[in-house]
């Protein structure tokens, strides 16, 4: 080969390889460049907090109690017949206590995740994910945590405030019942014949109202779509209390805490099995379950119409609010005693100390319930 060729090749081949390994210098760069975009997309995502996330089997839970309580409120005094009183009956006795305790608490929940000093007090421990585990798993083991969380005292106290209002509107509903039953006995009032009649077929009616009590409550798809909205976005209760500090009655830990999850993401339909044990209360349920128990005395003893008007005053509407008030004060609450509970032989219910006084205080309650006659 000439020798003026080669000296000439030379230089272009050290020029190619240079350019060669300036090219594969600039691709590594690009390289490192969208490795570290893509680190930094990572870390940025696991900082990201979820979404709030509530399941929608919350929100049909507290449909039941929403719609329960909101019906029960609305009995009122004046019955103008036999039929109207028994009407009142049947609307009273449909209620599971399991089903409308649970509502209670899944009402509760949605009711605190109202609070934006709660909801911002929990989100602000979601945008670590290793910080987020450790709180979820805290919660589950133990609902009182939520209580001490930043914001809980403001949230405890909306829904202590919007129990209240329950409390005392199913108050006035037994207020007025609990008066009529009296009323209708009274030689001037018109109704007082059909008042003092003997009840048409005691036993049916009896029999009704527990097979009724064993049928499953269905959620309202209205109210259940409103709660469940008002929980994602915060607002649409317009809810209001003053704050509240622990400790708190289990119901109200336990709504805390369905409420805490929810705001951390962890309360979606991955979720269901934590956000369905939270709903779990024993005192309150055992509470309904009394209450049921003494409707069906008060039934089995009952023989005029005015005294199962007083079932349906003191064993549906004050009972429910007397079990609501055990849910939201922190020292228990007995459910008053039935006045026409006594004989009730064939209901058999277990003899707790509730049931106990109930049954001392019958004879002298019901004279005093029959002193209008």
């Amino acid at each position: 080969m000439h020798p003026a060729f080669l000296r000439r090749g030379l230089p272009l081949a050290a020029l190619a390889a240079a350019a060669l390994l300036a090219g594969c210098a600039s691709n590594n760069a690009e390289a490192e460049a969208e490795a570290a975009r893509l680190a930094a997309a990572a870390e940025a995502a696991a900082r990201m907090p979820p979404p709030l996330a509530l399941n929608e089997s919350v929100a049909q839970s507290a449909s039941i109690y929403v719609a329960f309580a909101r019906d029960m409120a609305t009995i009122e005094g004046g019955f103008e017949s036999p039929e109207a009183v028994q009407a009142a009956l049947a609307r009273g006795s449909t209620y599971n206590p399991e089903q409308v305790s649970r509502g209670l608490i899944a009402y509760a929940s949605i009711l605190a995740l109202q609070s934006p000093e709660f909801v911002a007090g929990v989100r602000q421990y979601a945008g670590h994910t290793a910080t987020r585990e450790t709180l979820v798993a805290d919660i589950i083991a133990d609902p009182r945590h939520a209580s001490y969380l930043p914001g809980a005292n403001a949230a405890a106290g909306l829904i202590i405030g919007a129990l209240r209002q329950d409390i005392a509107a199913l108050g006035r509903a037994a207020d007025g019942v609990e008066n009529d039953a009296y009323a209708v006995q009274a030689r001037h009032d018109p109704r007082r014949a059909w008042g003092v009649a003997h009840v048409a077929d005691r036993e049916g009616r009896l029999e009704a109202a527990k097979l009724r009590s064993v049928e499953a409550m269905l959620p309202s798809a209205e109210d259940a779509a409103d709660l469940l909205a008002a929980a994602h976005s915060g607002a649409g209760l317009p809810v209001s209390g003053e704050a509240r500090e622990p400790a708190f009655p289990p119901a109200v830990e336990r709504a805390l805490a369905l409420a805490a999850l929810a705001a951390l993401g962890a309360a979606g339909d991955d979720a269901r099995a934590n956000t369905d044990a939270l709903q779990d209360e024993p005192v309150g349920q055992q509470c309904l379950t009394l209450s049921k128990l003494m409707l069906f005395q008060c039934l089995a003893a009952s023989r005029p119409s005015y005294e199962d008007m007083f079932c349906v005053g003191r064993h549906v509407a004050r009972d429910l609010a007397t079990c609501t008030a055990q849910n939201i004060i922190p020292t228990p609450v007995e459910l008053p005693a039935t006045a026409v509970a006594a004989g009730a032989a064939d209901v058999a219910p277990a003899q707790t100390p509730v049931a106990e006084a109930a049954a001392a205080a019958s004879v002298s309650a019901t004279s005093a319930l029959n002193s209008g006659r």
